[in-house]
């Protein structure tokens, strides 16, 4: 199985490349519960401090606020929300229905800011 990757400092510039700020959010209270995932998902959390243990065992993996975190495709898990989380997120690879209703909620974001 593929491994979460975590880049604990990523730059501005990167992010800013990256369309971050038009991504949509999440938020998850203080939880444990499975996961799998069905597309490869990157997320910048914002708020709270995670641990994602893969099924079967092996080494667990924790990020928190200001971590951009890549779950990739097929990942099956069990998430340990520490502290309530808030991420931004986007979906590539994997289910299409999933990745097309991303792409529109980044598109309505980004419409969003250009409006105001």
């Amino acid at each position: 199985m593929k491994e979460i990757t975590v880049d604990s400092n990523p730059s501005e510039a990167r992010l800013k490349e990256m369309g971050v700020a038009y991504w949509p959010t999440w938020e998850k209270e203080v939880s444990v519960f499975p996961w799998e995932f069905v597309t490869t998902e990157t997320a910048l959390i914002l708020e709270g401090e995670c641990e994602m243990t893969p099924e079967g065992g092996g080494p667990s993996v924790t990020f928190k606020a200001g971590d951009l975190v890549v779950f990739p495709l097929g990942y099956k898990g069990t998430w340990e929300v520490k502290k309530a989380l808030k991420k931004r997120y986007r979906h590539s690879g994997g289910k299409l229905v999933k990745c097309i209703f991303n792409r529109l909620s980044i598109f309505s974001n980004f419409i969003k800011s250009i409006m105001k």
